[in-house]
């Protein structure tokens, strides 16, 4: 769907007050946990039932609301959410405690209560608990109130709330992902910038398609967008403002600018910069618009990206004769080969644990995404489709998702092309439902 963009800020960034709740009771140490850096091979049993209401209006959010937050934990591969079906107890009251008994005999682990009431001022208050079956003792209570529009937003939320009290690691579902919608035959290809919610919902169109643009990276504060574009066949790096819907071209530079990647402070931007078919690695300040150069080699060096402190940079170059992995110290000093497996690797990103790379490896005639450690040790392929490249992290460095191209057939019917996410431990690989064809998605991070 298209909308306009003011209506897109309001709902996007509309502000969700947050506070303990006063009704829940102290909270133990309870036994109830997943340990993700051990990796998990079966999901924790967990019961939602839909969040009840006093009046339909709050009933039917409720039950949206807990749809999502099912959808959202089984997503992450972590828990597996019980068919309301089998429920036994039917909760009433969510500030009683439930019948422990009735979720044991049905296997749950973890139970998730929750109430939403539309309050006198029209917004929309959800409260939730969350309880340790076997130990029998309340986990987490808390309460977010937003406007009756931004149930989704509240719904991540709670999310987020569970993973993290579960995990000890901090969720990943209230966030956003900027991608490129296409549409058209293969040759004519439509390619709008676009976002929505990291489930896929809510999809944005940005841009109408009338040029073409590629890459989109998010700032960190997630409010202004950085991408590459063919206003003009002039391709050039692009700054998006969200809330203004504002573009304007990055420097006046004579050749082709591409591959641009935030700062972590959001101060500067780092891109690739084209002159007489070789391409080298710049900084421009976003304050002064002033640009510093990095790399000065006769290869091609392009698709940096920041460590989460910002003292390094990784990035691809054909320096040593292929297109490989590279790590460089901000600024542009100590410069060394990581990656060393078979066949070649690009298009680098840093996690945000700073623990690993992720990127793109091409052997054998395949594109997969794997990870490295900055040093070059531990290589990992994660994915298993033909074409899957081009990988971006969420927040909490748990979760990658790519571009997936899919191979046509002899017959012409089939291709196209997907967005994916897969975990670090490459178990839990699944499709993103975004609107159409989609590539090149960038994660944001957390919204505050």
């Amino acid at each position: 769907m298209l909308l306009r963009k003011s209506s897109f800020i309001r709902r996007w960034l509309g502000p969700v007050a947050f506070a303990a709740s006063l009704l829940a009771a102290p909270v133990a140490h309870a036994a109830l946990e997943v340990r993700v850096d051990e990796g998990v091979s079966e999901p924790l049993p967990i019961a939602i039932p839909d969040f009840i209401g006093i009046n339909p209006d709050a009933s039917r959010m409720g039950a949206d609301v807990a749809n999502v937050v099912r959808a959202d934990l089984e997503r992450s591969g972590l828990f597996r959410p019980l068919a309301p079906t089998s429920f036994i107890e039917n909760i009433t009251d969510i500030n009683v405690p439930p019948r422990f008994g009735d979720w044991r005999i049905i296997q749950a682990q973890g139970l998730v209560t929750g109430q939403a009431t539309v309050q006198p001022d029209g917004r929309l208050r959800v409260d939730f608990r969350l309880w340790d079956i076997f130990g029998e003792e309340q986990m987490i209570g808390l309460q977010y109130t937003a406007t009756p529009e931004n149930w989704r937003r509240i719904a991540h939320l709670v999310s987020d709330a569970i993973y993290q009290r579960i995990t000890g690691e901090a969720g990943y579902f209230d966030t956003r992902i900027v991608f490129i919608a296409e549409s058209g035959p293969g040759l004519d290809r439509r390619k709008r910038l676009a976002v929505m919610d990291q489930d896929g919902a809510n999809p944005v169109f940005l841009t109408q398609g009338d040029y073409l643009v590629l890459t989109p990276r998010f700032n960190p504060t997630a409010q202004m967008i950085a991408y590459m574009s063919y206003i003009n066949d002039r391709p050039r790096v692009y700054l998006f403002d969200l809330e203004t819907g504002r573009q304007e071209m990055l420097g006046n530079f004579p050749n082709m600018t591409f591959s641009p990647r935030f700062s972590p402070n959001g101060n500067s931007v780092v891109m690739a910069l084209e002159n007489n078919g070789n391409s080298d690695i710049y900084i421009m300040d976003l304050a002064t618009r002033t640009s510093r150069r990095l790399t000065n080699d006769p290869g091609i060096d392009t698709a940096p990206s920041f460590s989460p402190d910002g003292t390094q940079i990784t990035f691809e170059s054909n320096r040593g004769g292929s297109q490989q992995v590279y790590v460089m110290n901000a600024d542009g000093s100590n410069v060394r080969r990581v990656s060393f497996g078979n066949g070649r690797a690009g298009t680098p990103v840093w996690s945000p644990r700073g623990d690993l790379i992720a990127f793109t490896k091409i052997a054998d005639g395949a594109f997969r995404v794997g990870v490295i450690r900055p040093d070059g040790s531990g290589e990992r392929v994660l994915s298993t489709g033909w074409q899957d490249e081009g990988p971006t992290w969420a927040p909490n460095g748990r979760v990658l998702m790519y571009t997936r191209t899919l191979q046509t057939g002899a017959n012409g019917v089939g291709g196209g092309s997907q967005i994916w996410s897969v975990d670090v431990t490459g178990r839990n690989e699944r499709r993103v439902l975004a609107p159409g064809d989609a590539s090149d998605p960038a994660w944001s991070p957390l919204i505050q």
